[in-house]
Formats: structure tokens, sequence, C-alpha cells
């Protein structure tokens, strides 16, 4: 610890010896400002009760963010596309148009929530404005009303993912982000399945109240669910370490201390409000982010059927409320796998075979799907194709980890291969066209390929991070120091 840092925690009345006491104390325990090793770990579990208590608002978020932008598709099955007059793949291109304001907007708000370090207002204020987006679509009269609210829809919500997940990198280490990011994605699945319980729910009973569609219903209660929540994150949220008020200033001195200690070296020089166009550049000019986005995009691809699950659970014969109740089984199941499969990663400390195991099962899934229209057979395939996401929610836990600073870099690099892989997003709204129905034989091999593909640029990456790991060990053991620097988790 260097002399700055032992002499900003002495207190002011100290005279100069005592100081040089403390400094030296800090050189031989360098737990010594948290009162010691024992004392330290105990302050630690404290931060992260308090951290997790407060993050845990970004699940619920999550929930709501994903419910607003896929209520389209229960909303299809009371009459949305009839009553808007959708015609051909117009039903496809409302679904699309939302991930052009996504893409669009995810660098510019992550670079700005960076650079103003108050995500407590900042994502709060952006959700109020998706809610009442969310509502507007509920009045829309024809295509082009329904097309406007969806593209602004996107181009709020766009705030929300990768904000969050850099929100989760400046607080958490490499092998706490695992978990913690299988937490907050367990808020997207869940969705999938209590979204479409709360939509059989509003779309069983209040057909016809006040003169409106039932769908219209589905728009303006959870818009207005969102715009409740978003009161009360204002005062959930947490901000950045360094513009938190709520933490002591040690607790404070021991969140920066972690994250220094877990890659090696600070981030003094890079905080909020640093250098936003040099992380720009750094982002867009390694080679790993690009990869990353396009392996990203290909696994976005493959997990399409995400949008259409309501559709495909009806081509196993049932009405339209049973159809929606056996949309959350399986959704619960991979939120289960996902919080298994995340926490595995994190207590091993690997990523590569926690990220393609699941896709493996999920490919089985598609093949199921493929071979037969038997009804039990069918429904198992969708509890295979869920649980894919788990692989997904770790991938997201190795980007952050592989691009581990400085932050400026990181919110643009984590926004940029969130957003490109939006265009799996777009892509994935004509995976699914009706006239490939029932069986949709040609969307699932659509998936199998994509699938394939992004295992196969997971594991050359793996090989790159090896041969950068054997780098580091061999810098290390030239300058004569141990093996225990900073390191890509695998």
């Amino acid at each position: 610890m260097d002399q700055k840092d032992t002499t900003t925690k002495s207190s002011h009345d100290e005279d100069l010896e005592k100081r040089e006491i403390y400094t030296q104390s800090s050189s031989a325990d360098p737990d010594a400002e948290f009162g010691g090793s024992v004392e330290r770990k105990r302050l630690e579990r404290k931060l992260l009760l308090k951290l997790d208590a407060r993050m845990s608002i970004l699940v619920i978020i999550y929930i709501l963010n994903y419910i607003d932008r896929n209520n389209a598709a229960a909303a299809r099955l009371r009459g949305f596309e009839k009553d808007l007059n959708l015609k051909g793949t117009e039903f496809s291109t409302l679904l699309s148009i939302l991930y052009v304001g996504y893409i669009l907007m995810q660098v510019p708000s992550n670079m700005f929530l960076n650079y103003i370090g108050k995500p407590s207002i900042y994502l709060p204020v952006c959700m109020m404005i998706w809610g009442t987006i969310s509502v507007l679509t509920g009045i829309t009269t024809n295509f082009v009303g329904a097309l406007l609210t969806r593209f602004f829809l996107g181009f709020v919500e766009a705030a929300f993912f990768p904000g969050a997940l850099f929100l989760i990198s400046k607080w958490y280490k490499r092998d706490e982000i695992g978990l913690r990011t299988a937490l907050l994605y367990c808020g997207s699945l869940l969705s999938n399945g209590f979204g479409a319980l709360i939509a059989s729910g509003i779309l069983d009973t209040m057909d016809g109240k006040m003169g409106r569609a039932a769908w219209r219903w589905l728009f303006y209660i959870e818009g207005a669910l969102t715009i409740f929540f978003a009161f009360l994150a204002i005062f959930i949220l947490p901000d950045f370490p360094s513009t938190s008020r709520w933490l002591s200033p040690i607790e404070r001195r021991l969140a920066e201390k972690r994250l220094a200690e877990d890659v090696g070296v600070g981030d003094e020089e890079e905080t909020e409000g640093g250098k936003r166009r040099s992380g720009l550049v750094m982002a867009f000019s390694d080679w790993r982010v690009w990869w990353l986005a396009l392996a990203l995009t290909s696994m976005v691809i493959s997990l399409s059927f995400n949008a259409f699950f309501p559709t495909l659970t009806k081509t196993l014969g049932f009405n339209t409320t049973v159809t929606l109740l056996l949309c959350a089984p399986p959704w619960i199941f991979a939120t289960l796998m996902a919080f298994l499969v995340t926490r595995h990663s994190d207590k091993t400390g690997e990523r590569f075979y926690h990220i393609i195991c699941p896709f493996l099962v999920g490919i089985l899934g598609f093949i199921i799907a493929i071979s037969t229209m038997n009804t039990a057979a069918r429904y198992i395939s969708l509890f295979l194709m869920a649980q894919s996401y788990s692989g997904f929610v770790t991938f997201y836990a190795w980007i952050s980890g592989s691009i581990p600073r400085p932050p400026s870099k990181r919110a643009v690099a984590l926004a940029f291969i969130n957003a490109f892989s939006q265009l799996g997003n777009i892509a994935g709204s004509y995976v699914w066209p009706s006239m490939w129905g029932p069986s949709y034989r040609n969307s699932y091999a659509i998936c199998i390929s994509t699938n394939g593909l992004a295992i196969f640029m997971c594991y050359l990456f793996r090989q790159h991070l090896i041969r950068a790991n054997k780098k580091l060990d061999k810098e290390e053991e030239e300058r004569g120091q141990e093996k225990r620097g900073f390191r890509y988790l695998l």
C-alpha cells in the first residue's frame, strides 16, 4: 500500500510519527486499515449483504423490462393483429423494430452512465419513460402507431440491461459476477413464465372492461406497474462506489480496493467522469470485443424461440389460457438451472464448459422438436431449449471478466456487445413465420446451426485466453514474481 493511501486514511490530528508507524504497519499487513484480515472479512460480508439487498431491485426491473418488451406475443393471442389490421410480416416487423432503437442507444447510454456516475437516477427515469410508452401502445389503432411506440420503447429500454451489467461490474469481483449476472438475468427468465401468467389473468378477466379489448388492458396494467417500481428504484438502487452516499468511508475504501486487487491494478485514472472518448476507441479497436459480439449474436438467434414461446406452446394443441399457463414451468426450470450453473461456474472459476454444455442440451431439445409432433415430447423439448439460457448468462459473466479494465472501455464494450447482439433478435423475428408451423422444422434447424457456430467461437476464444494466461505466467517468471497476479478465467 502506498504512502498516499495510508495517509488519506489516517486521522487529521495524528502527528508525523504516528503516520509513519501506521504506514509501516500497513506495509506488513495489507488489511491493517480495515483492522486486520479477520475484521476485513467481516466488513466485506456486511458490505456484500448491503449491496446484494440493493441490487435485488434489478431483478424486478428486468422482469418488467422483458414483460413490456415481449407482451406483444401474448397480445397476439387475443386479437392484437386483428384489431390493428396487421398483414403479412407486419407483426414480425413490430417485434424487430424495437431492436433498432435498442441497438442505437446502448453505447451512448452506457458512456453517459459512466460519466455521471448516478445509476440510481438515470435508470429509474428511463424506466418511467418506457413504462409510459408501453401504456401508449394500448391506445394505438393501426400499424404505424404501434410501430412508433415499439421503436421508442426499444430506444429507452436500451439503457437498462447494459447499464445493469456495468453497475454489477463496478461492485463485484470476477468470481462474484457470474452469480449476480445470473440473478439479474433470472428477471428475464422469470418474466417469460410469470409474464405469461399475468397476461393470462388480464386477458381472461379484462376483455370489454370500459369498452376496451383485453390486449389493450395488458399494455395499460403492465406499463403502470413499471412506472410504480421506477419510483421505488430511485431510493433503492446503488450508485458507483465513489458516488454512493450510503457507504461509510471505510466501506467505500474496501469496495474500491476489492476491485483493484481483483484485476491487479486500480482504476484511479479511469473512474467515473473519466476518459469517455478513449474508452470508445479502446473498445472498438480491440478485436476481442467484436469476436464476443459476433458469438453473442449467434447465441441470440439460437434463442429466438423466446419471443415466440406462446406460439410454440400453442402447437401442443391447448386453448389460449392453458397455453399461457404451460409457458411458465419451462422458464422456472431455466431460472433454476441458470442459478445452479453460474454459481458452480463462479465457484470453480471455469466458464467455457459451463457455457457449451447447456447449449448442447438445447440442441437436443431442438432435435426432439424437429423429430416428433408428440405432445409430451415437444413439451419436454421446450424445457431443454429454455435451459440454454444458463449458458447464455454465463457467457455474459465471461465477457465482463475478459475485459476487466479500464471502466470506460468496459462500459462501452458491454454496451456494444449487447447492442450488436440485438441484430440477432432482429433476424430472429423472421425465423418463426406462421407458414413454417406447426412443426417449425426450418426454424429449429436455424437455431441448431447458430448454436453450433457460437460453441465453435467460444472454443477459439478459450484457446486465445489460454495463450494470454501463459504469456502472463512468462512475464511474471521473467520478473522473478510469484504466479499470483491477474489471470483470465477459462
